[in-house]
């Protein structure tokens, strides 16, 4: 694994035109984005159609356009990470949505709390209740999408967020709960 360090150096050169250090980078960090991506796919139902590797990949060719960033750190990449994920499961799940009727849109959303058990949500009704979350809380929004759409976990969502980790837990408890309210209105 490479070191924060290195990472902040590579993404640095990179910012700065250096498609070496890109590459680099990518090598370096494809493991983890590629853990991320296995666990976010674990949640979703066993046929879905996106393998996490395709998903790295895609994600891959969006973070390579992002030209205009000037990355500061490995939380950043990982945070834009988080966020071009989201994206392209959104997407590929409306596209799919579209094609079958909804029978491809469906993710696990954990409770992580022992009096909510876990269900089973159409993505892109997800993806709304996060945008209103967001609208009331960007904190709480942003929180999310790092942890569930990007796999990280308390600590680096606190680096990310500039936060203590216990507030990260607070915040995290308190957005699920949030969610989980607001999905269970809008289901039939």
């Amino acid at each position: 694994m490479t070191d924060e360090a290195d990472v902040t150096g590579l993404l640095l050169a990179w910012s700065d035109g250096d498609q070496a250090a890109g590459n680099r980078l990518i090598d370096a960090l494809y493991p983890e984005l590629r853990r991320v991506a296995q666990r976010h796919l674990r949640r979703e139902r066993d046929d879905h159609s996106l393998a996490p590797t395709a998903l790295v990949h895609e994600t891959y060719l969006k973070l390579v356009d992002q030209r205009r960033v000037r990355w500061q750190n490995r939380a950043h990449f990982l945070n834009i990470s988080a966020r071009l994920m989201r994206r392209i499961l959104v997407d590929h799940a409306r596209s799919r949505g579209a094609a079958k009727r909804g029978k491809d849109r469906t993710v696990v959303l954990d409770a992580m709390d022992v009096e909510m058990a876990p269900i089973d949500v159409d993505i892109v009704a997800l993806d709304t209740a996060l945008d209103k979350l967001a609208a009331v809380d960007a904190r709480q929004g942003k929180l999310v999408e790092l942890r569930f759409f990007g796999g990280l976990t308390v600590e680096e969502t606190a680096v990310i967020l500039d936060v203590a980790p216990i507030t990260v837990k607070r915040d995290w408890t308190h957005a699920r709960a949030w969610l989980f309210r607001e999905l269970r209105r809008s289901m039939p």
